[in-house]
């Protein structure tokens, strides 16, 4: 008989190892090997022979490309974050916390695309068909160009896909999914990483798109193997709190399209609505004459939005002074905070800092540091900002206000939305910003800020 082999693999990045160890070596996971049974087949494996492959080198001038129309999902914020539509044979993987709308999401692209008369198919693993009947009636997915398969065989799912030949592909979720030539159970490394290469390589040859959904893991990122993000065209993240109705699907990775961009919804009792102006719903509840409350204008891909930052900073009796953020990086506070105590003699130390970005938006650029700043002294000394003062700008550790990209944008944006001075790095493109109904008030050092803003 044929003695079966088993190896330990990494479920964070996949490392294989003949031996469990408690430190992955590749991504330093702690506790992260399982064991799974694997089959070592002969060697040379699958080789993609579709269209564009050749045996021998080419020129890259003779190689044909595919400039075909993308198709619309029906969705302009969607579209938006995959770079103006569906490319034909891409592959996009969708991650989000359990329940966040994901399925949903992808069910209303699907009757959107129906109702063009496209043949589509929904392939569910988690879920009957009778409840994603339920599902399509809340949302009014109702089309017989909608076809849903409940399976989790990766053979079966690709042979119904070549016999019905649909126009998009959604597999929910690709940890269901498992191929007989693998021992080891759904959602293991190796199951994950055979059944998308598979599921790739089939939209591959056939140019039809696939979107995978994908479970995430405590810590927000996509589980299974790190790899999986490499191998698909595109990675969305559908994010958004419990407590809002706001979700935000934002795109870290696009092989066809800018990076970095988002598309905001609201989830309704009929599933996802797009919000074509979010400037106006994450400003829409800021308070009156509010300490510590200031509005930043930030870029999101290539789109400026509008949000809200706010902060409390609290006498506290204890040695250790807390520092809790939601939306802002940590560090960056507690390093702004001590920029303020070194060049303003604001003391900080012996304050709790809470910090808040309004309508669950995460700021990771610089730009926002003088907003940070703005609403941190604002909270301290007790006093509001003017609601029709916006603040943008990176604080460099020396206190001088540095300039940030797309200042044109930004200002625009604040000028639609009513918004009468803003403050910004004085290194801005002179005239070609003057609006009408807008000042522009240049800040060069964090000394001078206090009597700019009050």
């Amino acid at each position: 008989m044929k003695k079966e082999k088993s190896l330990f693999f990494c479920q964070n990045c996949g490392y294989e190892s003949p031996k469990w160890l408690g430190r992955c070596p590749a991504c330093g996971e702690w506790n992260r090997f399982a064991e799974e049974r694997v089959d070592r087949g002969p060697s040379g494996g699958r080789r993609y022979t579709g269209p564009g492959n050749s045996d021998s080198p080419v020129p890259i001038d003779r190689i044909e490309t595919d400039d075909g129309e993308r198709l619309s999902t029906g969705m302009g914020e969607l579209d938006r974050v995959l770079g103006g539509g569906i490319v034909r044979g891409s592959s996009v993987l969708v991650g989000g916390d359990p329940g966040i709308g994901k399925s949903t999401l992808m069910l209303q692209v699907l009757q959107n695309l129906s109702r063009n008369r496209k043949k589509v198919l929904y392939v569910t693993g988690e879920e009957s068909a009778g409840q994603i009947r339920l599902r399509g009636d809340r949302i009014g997915a109702s089309s017989d160009h909608l076809f849903v398969y409940v399976e989790i065989s990766l053979e079966r799912i690709l042979k119904e896909i070549e016999s019905l030949n649909p126009e998009v592909v959604v597999v929910d979720s690709i940890q269901t999914l498992y191929s007989a030539d693998l021992t080891s159970a759904p959602g293991s490394v190796g199951q994950v990483r055979e059944s998308s290469e598979q599921l790739i390589l089939l939209a591959k040859k056939t140019g039809i798109p696939v979107f995978l959904i994908g479970h995430v893991t405590k810590d927000g990122a996509i589980a299974g193997p790190k790899v999986l993000e490499h191998m698909v065209d595109a990675v969305l993240y559908f994010q958004g709190d419990s407590g809002h109705a706001f979700r935000i699907i934002r795109g870290v990775k696009n092989r066809y399209g800018p990076t970095n961009e988002i598309g905001v919804f609201e989830m309704g009792e009929r599933g996802l609505t797009e919000v074509a102006n979010p400037s106006a719903l994450f400003l829409s509840e800021r308070p009156e004459d509010a300490p510590g409350s200031v509005v930043v204008p930030s870029m999101e891909g290539t789109r400026p939005i509008l949000v809200e930052i706010q902060a409390l900073a609290s006498e506290t009796q204890f040695g250790m002074p807390r520092r809790t953020t939601i939306g802002v990086d940590h560090n960056r506070v507690s390093l702004l905070a001590a920029v303020m105590d070194k060049i303003c003699g604001f003391n900080l130390n012996n304050h709790d800092i809470y910090m808040n970005v309004a309508g669950g938006v995460r700021l990771g650029e610089p730009a926002a540091d003088l907003g940070i700043v703005s609403s941190l002294l604002s909270s301290f000394l007790n006093r509001p900002i003017s609601r029709n003062t916006v603040v943008c700008g990176e604080v460099g550790l020396t206190g001088e206000i540095r300039g940030v990209g797309r200042i044109d944008a930004r200002v625009k944006e604040s000028s639609k939305m009513g918004f009468s001075r803003i403050l910004l790095p004085p290194s801005f493109p002179g005239e070609s910003l003057h609006r009408a109904g807008l000042e522009l008030i240049p800040v060069s050092h964090l000394r001078d800020l206090a009597d700019l803003l009050f």
